[in-house]
C-alpha cells in the first residue's frame, strides 16, 4: 500500500497520508485546519454547487472541530451566522441538548452537544449542516437527530468529501468521493 493518496478537489491537489484505523482498514487523512486556500476554495465550490440552496439557509451548524473553518467561510459567503456543536458538555452551557454518536475516526462513543443558548438562534429556522468529511454517516445522522429536537428544519447537508465507507450520500451535497483502503 502506498503511504499517500493524492486528492483533487476544487481545483487543488493535496497529498493525504494514509492512516491505519483498524487491522483491516486505512483512510486518507483529510485535515482542513490551517489550509486557508483549501478552506476558501472548497467553501466557494460548495456555495456555487447547483444543488446548494443558498437562498433558503438561515444558519449553518457544524460539529467541532475540523469543519469550523469551512462553516465560517460558507457563512461569510451566505452572510449568515453559524453554530458549532461541541463534543462535550461545557460548564458555560445552560440546558444543553445532547445526542450520542459513534464515528469511525474516534474510538468509543462521543457526544454532540448544542448549547441551550443556541436554541433560540435555530428554532424555526432553516439550517444547513456543514462537515468536512462524511464517512459512515454516523456523525451527520446524529447531528441531524440532535437538530430535529430543536424545532429547526434541516434544508441541506454539505461536506467537502464523501468517504466511501458506507454512507450513500444521496441527501448530501459534496465535492468529491474519497476512497478507503482495505488492508489484507
Amino acid at each position: 500500500m502506498e503511504d499517500f493518496y493524492t486528492l483533487k478537489v476544487a481545483g487543488l491537489k493535496r497529498r493525504l497520508p494514509k492512516i491505519r484505523i483498524s487491522d483491516s482498514l486505512a483512510i486518507a487523512s483529510f485535515v482542513m485546519l490551517g489550509d486557508t486556500e483549501l478552506v476558501e476554495r472548497t467553501a466557494r465550490a460548495l456555495y456555487e454547487h447547483p444543488s446548494f440552496p443558498r437562498y433558503d439557509v438561515d444558519v449553518l451548524v457544524c460539529p467541532e472541530a475540523k469543519a469550523i473553518p469551512l462553516a465560517h467561510a460558507i457563512a461569510n459567503l451566505l452572510q449568515v451566522n453559524y453554530i458549532v456543536v461541541r463534543k462535550s458538555v461545557k460548564s458555560y452551557m445552560k440546558d444543553p441538548v445532547v445526542e450520542k454518536v459513534t464515528s469511525i475516526t474516534t474510538s468509543g462513543e462521543q457526544l454532540l452537544v448544542l448549547n441551550g443558548a443556541d436554541l433560540a438562534r435555530i428554532r424555526g429556522r432553516n439550517v444547513c449542516i456543514v462537515d468536512d468529511v462524511v464517512s459512515t454517516g454516523g456523525s451527520i445522522i446524529a447531528l441531524e437527530r440532535l437538530l430535529l429536537k430543536t424545532g429547526c428544519t434541516v434544508v441541506s447537508k454539505v461536506a467537502v468529501l464523501l468517504e466511501e465507507a458506507g454512507y450513500t450520500g444521496e441527501d448530501l451535497i459534496y465535492l468529491e468521493k474519497l476512497p478507503v483502503f482495505p488492508i489484507s
